[in-house]
């Protein structure tokens, strides 16, 4: 069994910052700093979409829509991957996931993130 458990999510001022986190546990934490984490976004009435993802050697990519104020870093000792969301603007409201391993590996239940103009 893997579970991947989000937090830090909530309602933000725009220009404002929310970090959230997504902490690993069960069978997959013997190998979670060999697998790539990402976290993604749905916004209401649109499709999933990725926001970034960290490999197992640090290297980061990122939507361009969020380049520059959004950073994804992770602490295998911790099994926890954080998104450090800063200049959030309303457009940024959705749910965030976390994955592990890729899209058709394992999720998170999400958490809301609101943006308030």
């Amino acid at each position: 069994q893997v579970q991947l458990a989000e937090s830090g999510g909530g309602l933000v001022q725009g220009g404002g910052s929310l970090r959230l986190s997504c902490a690993a546990s069960g069978t997959i934490v013997s190998i979670f700093r060999f697998k790539t984490m990402g976290w993604y976004r749905q916004a209401p009435g649109k499709q999933r979409e990725l926001v970034a993802t960290i490999n197992s050697g640090f290297s980061t990519n990122y939507a361009d829509s969020v380049k520059g104020r959004f950073t994804i870093s992770r602490d295998n000792a911790k099994n926890t991957v954080y998104l450090q969301m800063n200049s959030l603007k309303p457009e940024d409201t959705a749910v965030y996931y976390c994955n592990l391993g890729g899209p058709a590996q394992y999720w998170g239940q999400g958490t809301q993130v609101t943006v308030s103009s």
